[in-house]
């Protein structure tokens, strides 16, 4: 059979090496510790989960379900940016459903790009940013992000002609697979950079709420502002937002430029029921739903309900989460740098992104497919994040502390026989 020229190249996926590297290692006897998909092993909140159980027995959820009916849906979303961010939103033009928010980075190139026009992209970034850009037949200009720039990107580099045929640029912070963090400085020139050049910029935010605390401004400072706003106290809204790790919103409060997509898969450990959605100027989320129409319908309805529950409900099951990535952090991080690797701590997200030592510095698939075929210990390479991300590995931080230190002397076991 012969298939369409923009399918060639997503034939390489960094999921998909990794699997079959995993089915390699298990083939072989071998008990895999996966540390390679950021699918996080913590359980949705029950009254999330009993949410959702209640639907099942009501047969009107079982239809399909339209824009209209996901209104409660969409009011439960912009009251939560309103509340976190003190943005208003407006849930009939200002918000959209989706089916996790890799489907708002994939399909928005649609609406957005014609053949030929460039994206403007984070290298090393997530797969389904460069994926949806190859399937609209646009092209990819990448932002490098290196170390010693706090991986953020330098809009001075992006060549004058790059920019006279770009439409759109992607962001994304707290920074998969980096884990770095953007000020709120760094947003407000992002959005006048994006004024200026007449781009769409588009901010994928999944890890909003997984920072740590234990960044500069303190922990005690933190952790009393985080629990202001996870059980819904009365204190300063305005010292905690300076805390936290901010939305594009904060930079372009009448969202002239901007979309930010948002999932429950971190903050809610929703992942495999596939829910997020899109928060933006009104023009853009028009236009994504058009697109979004001749894709597919929504989510089944009770998987709404258990949304609009974990939006409205309790939240203290979001700190829970941050605490248990924070201890697997530490215990992740102190292990390996008990072998002698090196690796910076990361403030923010699920992961660790180590750079890679001699003899793999330049060769992280290399790295990660004997890893696995060797130990069972299963990572994921930086070069699949983009050529930007050669040179570094990331772990996921999946498992708890025990398995991540076994890990760890599997890995030392690795690199003695290796090296």
């Amino acid at each position: 059979m012969q298939f369409a020229k923009r399918i060639e190249p997503l034939q390489f996926n960094v999921f998909a090496a990794m699997d079959r590297a995993k089915a390699q290692a298990r083939a072989a006897g071998q008990n895999v510790i996966d540390l390679s998909l950021g699918s996080s092993d913590l359980p949705a909140a029950a009254h999330i989960t009993e949410a959702i159980a209640r639907s099942l027995s009501d047969s009107k959820t079982h239809g399909y379900l339209l824009f209209n009916g996901t209104r409660d849906f969409r009011e439960a979303a912009a009251c939560w940016y309103e509340k976190k961010f003190g943005i208003s939103v407006n849930p009939e033009t200002e918000v959209l459903p989706l089916i996790g928010s890799q489907e708002g980075t994939a399909h928005l190139p649609l609406a957005v790009l014609n053949p030929g026009d460039f994206a403007l992209l984070l290298d090393p970034g997530y797969p389904s940013h460069a994926g949806g850009v190859h399937l609209a037949g646009g092209q990819i200009y990448p932002m490098p992000l290196l170390s010693e720039n706090a991986f953020l990107p330098i809009f001075e580099d992006i060549p004058t002609a790059v920019l006279a045929e770009s439409k759109m640029m992607v962001l994304s912070y707290p920074h998969n697979p980096t884990t770095a963090i953007a000020p709120l400085a760094f947003f407000e020139k992002a959005v006048a950079f994006c004024r200026e050049h007449r781009l769409v910029l588009v901010h994928d935010f999944p890890y909003v709420d997984l920072v740590f605390d234990d960044r500069n401004f303190g922990s005690k400072i933190e952790a009393q502002a985080l629990d202001m706003h996870y059980q819904a106290e009365p204190g300063n809204e305005e010292e905690y937002r300076k805390l936290m790790a901010p939305s594009i919103f904060m930079a372009d409060r009448d969202k002239s430029v901007a979309i930010e997509f948002f999932t429950l898969s971190k903050s809610y450990s929703m992942g495999g029921f596939r829910v997020g959605y899109a928060i933006g100027n009104s023009e853009l989320i028009a236009a994504l739903r058009q697109v979004k129409a001749a894709v597919d319908f929504n989510q089944y309805r009770g998987i709404l309900n258990g949304a609009i529950s974990a939006l409205t409900g309790p939240q203290d099951t979001v700190r829970t989460s941050v605490e248990t990535f924070r201890k697997r952090r530490d215990a992740f991080v102190k292990a390996l740098q008990g072998i002698g690797w090196l690796v910076p701590v990361p403030e923010a997200t699920m992961y660790v992104w180590a750079p890679l030592p001699e003899p793999w510095a330049e060769d992280s698939v290399k790295f990660c497919t004997q890893l696995a075929q060797s130990t069972g210990v299963a990572a994921s390479p930086g070069a699949g994040f983009g050529k930007s991300g050669e040179g570094y590995v990331r772990f996921a931080l999946v498992e708890s502390p025990a398995i991540l230190e076994a890990a760890v002397r599997k890995i030392a076991e690795f690199q003695k026989i290796a090296m």
